[in-house]
């Protein structure tokens, strides 16, 4: 990333002086007020008013006493004489470059020679201007108004005419104007007004904007020339912005812009211009490699440069502010560390840094000698220190642990010894799927794998990466000497496929059938769990050849057939939910994960046609268990059993069911006393029951097969994973290699330059 600066950007001549002679009155104690704000920047006018300079609209508003400073932009001849009559005390700082124009106007004035003004007519400027003359004058903004200007008003016709142009006029335009001019008024003496630092500022804005795919203007959005400065690069430059202050600025812009221009209104303050650099500086910084970060401090610090800058001092904390640290550095100066001067760790609090009495060793970075103060950086002391340590840790390859500061264009930082370590993205988690935001504010071990110098530029990179592959080495090493059939382990499950869910056992990874997840029957893993959920497992199988795990999940105590087999043995009448309905019986719940079978013959004590008649789904019935095949998995339930005669078998009832039934059954079914036996099934039961039994011998089968097809496709689809993870790091490779080629090229191509 490149950034250009314009170097006109900043007060002009007129508004600086301007602005030191209200500074040097109020220094003196004196009384001041201006008419109108001194300058179009708020920023500037609110310092004022705060050491005592109030902006009054009326001359008649000027407090007793005070002093009125007239401003750069200057003021009619009748402003002037008003003052003069009031006995108000009076200091001109009318730019030099318009009173030259008010002294043309005046002559034009004197002569009645008609006078055409380039500019704004509701700019004070130009109200001065108009106020300075006794012809005829006319004002125009473009060439389109000097055009329109030249058909209605018969100029043509006088002798001689002047022309003049506002000092912050468009040089562009202006030329654009003399063209007409020189074409319509033959007779007319151009006065080429407009001020050579607004002539260079604008051609230097059009050629920095033509060159940036980012133009930042700086300035108050009152200001003529700014605005003037903002049409031009606009022009140029589709992306280009006018802010006022460094609040305003796109951080997301600047860290994506690759070359980026900046200038500044005529108004506009260095400070406010140096606060907008500095914030550029920092996103820069978080969003680029080091050397880019580095090479721009660079440049930032080189226009910071006054006497005995860069000198190392030594210095004693005397007090602690949250945005500053004031320090005695033994000279007349106050000595002062801005609170982003102090750390390279932007998330530290000043008082963690230093205490009140340390010594500290600081680098001089500015001095002032008009306000007595010396600004100072810690940070880059220490990071100095650190940097000859960097250098021998690169080499021997030690692990290092530092700090995650923030997440950048391509990677993160991480701070060690108050030097930044960029970590690229493909060397800052272990897996290109983990996120980034997840490392900041961490404690991370890392190595360095490059800290190299050419000139001041510095670049410091490390990988976070080579530490955690080395851990899961140790790791998996540790797991397979102690693995065995049956040991619990705690993991974390990693992803979730549609057959099962991956759980990191700590360097090594098993599979949970989905099978294996839930003793009743799922549809997906991510019923029971969830990515990155902590679970306990135990492992259920071992495949040496292949290292491949099979989890266990379920509780063995939460078996249902186990719960079964001890709380509800057979005769246990248990609360049933009708779960289905068939021709020869219904399916009822008896508790979660079993379902158990009311034969046709067992629901009701009297002949029914079908389930349906007497249940419907959803409905709990009271049912007794009358049998468990705990090898086939079956439970037989009975609604029958419980249900008395005399309640469900009145006399005819009881004589329709005692002509369907054997004869040897007769007796039974006269004593209302005696549970009527169940009835011989006949032979369209007898074949329902075996069609139900192909029917679940199928099911079976069908259910083995899916099994057995799903376990297929579970090592395809676990074989394609380790395939495609293979790949990946085999390009990883060949990306790294290819990039180290690139660079070492680049290298190659700067030291040639070089030399």
């Amino acid at each position: 990333m490149t950034i250009n600066v314009a170097k006109t950007a900043g007060f002009c001549f007129g508004v600086n002086r301007a602005v030191d002679i209200v500074n040097s009155m109020l220094d003196k104690g004196e009384k001041v007020c201006t008419l109108g704000p001194i300058i179009h920047n708020m920023e500037m006018v609110s310092e004022l008013e705060s050491r005592g300079c109030k902006a009054i609209d009326n001359i008649e508003d000027c407090p007793e006493g005070s002093t009125i400073v007239i401003r750069s932009h200057g003021v009619s001849k009748s402003v002037i004489e008003k003052i003069e009559s009031l006995s108000i005390k009076c200091v001109d700082a009318t730019c030099p470059f318009v009173k030259k124009i008010h002294k043309i106007v005046t002559e034009a004035g004197e002569k009645n020679i008609p006078v055409l003004i380039a500019g704004n007519k509701n700019h004070p400027e130009v109200q001065g201007i108009i106020g300075h003359c006794d012809s005829e004058c006319y004002t125009f903004n473009n060439d389109e108004e000097l055009t329109e200007l030249s058909a209605n008003i018969p100029i043509k016709k006088i002798n001689e005419v002047y022309v003049v142009a506002q000092t912050t006029f468009s040089k562009k335009e202006w030329k654009k104007c003399l063209k007409t001019v020189k074409k319509v008024y033959t007779n007319a003496k151009i006065f080429d007004t407009i001020c050579k630092a607004t002539s260079e500022r604008q051609k230097e804005a059009d050629l920095i904007s033509g060159n940036s795919d980012l133009m930042i203007v700086i300035g108050d959005r009152h200001s003529s020339n700014t605005a003037k400065l903002y049409d031009i690069c606009k022009s140029r430059c589709t992306d280009t912005f006018l802010i006022e202050t460094a609040k305003e600025l796109d951080k997301d812009l600047v860290s994506k812009s690759r070359s980026i221009g900046v200038t500044a209104g005529a108004s506009t303050p260095a400070r406010i211009i140096k606060e907008v650099l500095d914030t550029m500086s920092e996103e820069i910084k978080s969003s680029e490699t080091v050397v880019e970060t580095e090479s721009f401090e660079e440049m930032l610090e080189e226009s910071l440069k006054n006497f005995n800058t860069n000198e190392r001092v030594k210095g004693v904390v005397v007090s602690i502010a949250p945005n500053e640290v004031i320090v005695d550095v033994g000279r007349k100066q106050s000595g002062f560390i801005p609170v982003d001067e102090l750390s390279n760790d932007p998330s530290v609090k000043p008082e963690d840094v230093v205490k009140v009495g340390d010594e500290v060793e600081l680098l001089i970075m500015k001095t002032n000698d008009a306000e007595g103060t010396i600004m100072l950086s810690k940070r880059r002391v220490d990071a100095q220190k650190g940097w000859e340590e960097l250098k021998e840790l690169a080499e021997s390859q030690e692990v290092l642990t530092g700090k995650v500061t923030n997440v950048v264009k391509g990677g993160v930082i991480v701070i060690y010894n108050d030097n930044r370590v960029f970590i690229p993205a493909s060397q800052a988690t272990a897996s290109r799927d983990d996120s980034l935001e997840d490392l900041v504010g961490k404690e991370v071990q890392f190595k360095l794998i490059e800290a190299s110098q050419r000139g001041r530029m510095r670049r410091i990179v490390g990988s976070i990466r080579a530490v955690l592959r080395e851990q899961r080495a140790a790791q998996r090493a540790t797991f397979w000497e102690t693995c065995e059939v049956g040991k619990h382990y705690k993991g974390v499950v990693k992803s979730i496929t549609n057959y099962g869910a991956f759980v990191d056992l700590g360097g090594v990874f098993g599979m949970i059938h989905i099978s294996e997840l839930s003793w009743t029957h799922i549809k997906n893993p991510s019923e029971v769990v969830n990515i990155g959920d902590e679970v306990d497992v135990y492992v259920k199988d071992i495949n040496e050849e292949t290292k491949k795990i099979s989890l266990g999940y379920k509780d063995p105590d939460a078996n249902p057939w186990e719960i079964l087999r001890r709380d509800f043995p057979v005769d246990t009448v248990v609360d049933a939910t009708i779960v289905g309905l068939t021709t020869f019986g219904a399916f009822a719940n008896v508790i979660p994960g079993i379902d158990g079978l009311i034969h046709i013959s067992q629901i009701a004590n009297k002949r029914i046609e079908k389930p349906e008649d007497v249940l419907k789904i959803g409905e709990t019935v009271k049912a007794k268990i009358i049998a468990i095949d705990f090898e086939k998995k079956r439970v037989s339930l009975s609604i029958r059993a419980l249900l008395p005669v005399e309640d469900s078998a009145p006399a005819a009832e009881a004589e329709a069911v005692k002509d369907e039934a054997p004869v040897e059954d007769e007796v039974v079914v006269a004593s209302t006393e005696t549970p009527i036996e169940e009835p011989a099934p006949t032979a369209k039961e007898k074949a329902e029951e075996v069609k139900e039994e192909v029917k679940e011998k199928v099911e079976e089968a069908k259910e083995k097969v899916e099994e057995k097809a799903e376990e297929v496709k579970e090592k395809v689809e676990e074989k394609a994973e380790e395939v495609k993870e293979e790949v990946k790091e085999k390009v990883e490779e060949v990306k790294e290699k290819v990039k180290e080629q690139v660079e070492k090229a680049k290298e190659a191509k700067a030291a040639k330059e070089e030399e």
